[in-house]
């Protein structure tokens, strides 16, 4: 098997007051809007994808759904 490039993983979250994005622990981008928060996501996804590193886009809680941390 392969040693496959580890993924940077931006998470859209459930933020007070909205919703940010969240990559390797740090909360940036935070906006009323779920929409806006993951434009910001995808847009720090591709620049990462342009400098070589594989990603990832997910959104965490925007059907009422959370994961126990």
């Amino acid at each position: 098997m392969r040693n496959a490039p580890e993924r940077a993983v931006f998470t859209v979250v459930r933020h007070p007051g909205g919703w940010a994005v969240e990559y390797l622990g740090e909360i940036t981008d935070a906006s009323p809007d779920k929409e806006v928060a993951k434009a910001a996501a995808n847009r720090k996804a591709r620049v990462a994808q342009d400098a070589g590193q594989p990603c990832l886009v997910r959104v965490v809680g925007e059907h009422g759904f959370f994961n126990a941390a």
